[in-house]
């Protein structure tokens, strides 16, 4: 077999070829310098600076941009940058919120989870963004996550939560757990599929948020994603904690059968215990991908791992750890170059903030707290050098070589960005304000 190897993936070969040079053994856990919060002191107040540029206030359709009752956050601004958004994002939103949690933002972070809410009730499909040609695809399911966050900050009383839970169930039933068009996601042993309502696979693979990808090798239509469906085993065990929460225990049994089993099939078809990863299944040839990647750490992060589940899955970090983080894939000579047209910029050397955040927050919840330090003190220190050196965040950083630029993926590389200027101010919260 012939494997072509165009430009990008002759980059990463070389990468690849040089760090082998410089490190060996997998993981890197020499001991590194902890950050000091004057360490990170005037980062943190570029991106408290930085938020203002962020807020957008759409009340009325404009084209093609669609109406949102509250005013919400945007991914990035840069002043004559050819991106310029205007529009909300579904997954984006989740965590941009996670570095503004302090009382001041309350009705901010409460207006976009009802502007998400009001999407669904308006299309029944809470979109990709808020622009109409955006309607046939979503994004990673994040909502009970985003309500409870809510309740927990700010003591929401229990009429809200369960009004906001209610239409959580209702975008579970309709779009996540759906069998036809437009939303023939659920298609395979009660599990689901990203999906594109013009069953393009390109456009199904931008609804996971990793746009491009080697996870699914251009066949998106075709995988059982391991991130999506554990995201749906937390929105089943999310909905039955609050069915308990309001005394209705036998809609909560319900909820925790229907999580039961889901977590059965995903560890039948998609854990591997020799390699210690979940990995997606092709469902059309009932056969695990070969890719290993940072989406086996979503069982993890929603709680419906084992400890010797979890012990494997730390075990496996080294597969992705490096110097800046973690990188998004592991790299691995039998994953498919994809070719320059579509470069993957979901893949390894790259990095990106959301990724890291549900690592370590994986972790701490199965008490591996000194693996999620190493991993949050590589990150932050990533993004601090930049920061220092060239007076930016950036969209996606280079874990393994952090003093290089990141891969560039379908569109330009940007800089701000949201939801890395987010996860890097919580993680200096977490890890640098409390050191111990």
């Amino acid at each position: 077999m012939t494997v072509r190897i165009g430009e990008t993936s002759l980059k990463l070969v070389m990468l690849t070829l040089e760090k082998a040079k410089i490190y060996v053994g997998g993981a890197l856990h020499h001991k590194e310098k902890s950050l000091q919060p004057t360490d990170v002191e005037a980062a943190r107040a570029y991106i408290k600076d930085y938020w203002p540029h962020l807020v957008r206030s759409h009340t009325k359709d404009e084209g093609s941009l669609i109406g949102l009752p509250y005013p919400y956050l945007v991914p990035s601004y840069a002043e004559g940058h050819e991106f310029d958004y205007d529009e909300l994002f579904y997954w984006d939103s989740y965590f941009m919120v996670q570095g503004l949690w302090e009382e001041n933002n309350k009705q901010l972070i409460i207006g976009i989870v009802d502007d998400l809410i009001y999407l669904y009730n308006r299309f029944k499909i809470i979109p990709n963004s808020s622009q109409y040609y955006m309607l046939g695809r979503s994004q990673p399911p994040f909502l009970t996550s985003f309500i409870l966050d809510i309740e927990a900050h700010y003591k929401m009383d229990m009429k809200w939560l369960t009004e906001h839970m209610e239409a959580a169930k209702a975008e579970y039933h309709t779009v996540w757990m759906g069998t036809r068009k437009p939303h023939a996601r659920q298609v395979f042993r009660g599990l689901s599929r990203y999906y594109d309502y013009n069953y393009l696979n390109d456009i199904a693979e931008t609804e996971s948020g990793w746009d491009m990808t080697p996870r699914f090798n251009r066949k998106a239509l075709n995988y059982l994603p391991v991130d999506l469906n554990a995201l749906l085993y937390k929105y089943e065990t999310d909905f039955a904690r609050v069915s308990r929460m309001t005394h209705d225990l036998a809609q909560a049994s319900e909820w925790e059968a229907a999580a039961e089993l889901r977590k059965q099939t995903m560890n039948e078809l998609m854990w591997d215990h020799s390699k210690g990863l979940y990995f997606d299944y092709d469902f059309t040839r009932q056969k695990r991908g070969s890719v290993a990647s940072l989406a086996a750490y979503f069982p993890m992060w929603a709680g419906m791992v084992n400890e010797v589940q979890a012990g494997g899955l730390v075990k496996s970090l080294r597969r992705f750890e490096n110097r800046g983080g973690l990188s998004t894939t592991d790299f691995s000579p039998s994953v498919p170059f994809v070719s320059d047209s579509l470069p993957t910029q979901w893949a390894y050397p790259n990095g990106w903030a959301p990724l890291q955040f549900i690592v370590i927050q994986a972790l701490e919840r199965y008490g591996y707290h000194q693996d999620a330090r190493r991993i949050a003190n590589k990150w932050l220190s990533n993004n601090l050098n930049w920061f220092n050196a060239h007076g930016v965040f950036l969209e996606k950083y280079n874990v393994v070589f952090p003093e290089r630029p990141p891969l560039k993926g379908l569109y330009p590389s940007q800089v701000g960005f949201g939801w890395t200027n987010a996860i890097f101010e919580r993680l200096s919260q977490d890890y640098v304000d409390r050191p111990f």
